[in-house]
């Protein structure tokens, strides 16, 4: 299921990028398969702990728009100006491979969960000082929420 969802994001990803892709193409990571059902996607989004399961994937599916300009989701996926994002949950901060991290990303001791991602996604300057990003923060928590869900829906293997 998680590479039918990934599918979806890749296609929709791309297509903000101007990068065109029909979703039959082989990916580093293997072949492609079809996008997931809506009832496989709600499944999987209520399967998400709380306040996550009640999210709205289609506004978090919004909400990324304004982060695939720098971002990628798929399994091997390229870094951009931002890494890729594809198994983010449970990764060490400042650990995908050839990606040029800050010093202070390097430095960062903790793994990605959802509470560290949206404290970033409110204000990542703030949230860890030193770091290159240059995004100014997503101040509305209801946004966060969904970006979150919809990241966790689309970027975690085996989901």
């Amino acid at each position: 299921m998680t590479r039918r969802l990934l599918v979806t994001a890749c296609a929709l990803a791309l297509a903000g990028c101007g990068q065109g892709s029909s979703g039959a193409e082989d990916t580093p990571a293997g072949p492609a398969v079809a996008p997931p059902t809506e009832a496989q996607m709600q499944a999987t989004l209520a399967a998400l702990p709380a306040p996550y399961n009640a999210a709205d994937l289609d506004n978090g599916r919004r909400a990324f728009a304004r982060c695939r300009s720098c971002h990628t989701i798929t399994p091997g996926g390229p870094n951009m100006t931002g890494p890729n994002l594809w198994a983010v949950f449970g990764r060490q901060a400042g650990a995908q491979p050839r990606y040029n991290y800050s010093a202070a990303l390097k430095a960062a001791d903790f793994a990605w969960d959802a509470e560290r991602i949206g404290h970033w996604l409110e204000n990542p300057r703030t949230f860890l000082p030193g770091n290159k990003m240059s995004f100014a923060g997503l101040p509305d928590a209801t946004d966060r929420r969904d970006l979150i869900a919809w990241l966790q829906v689309n970027t975690t293997p085996g989901q």
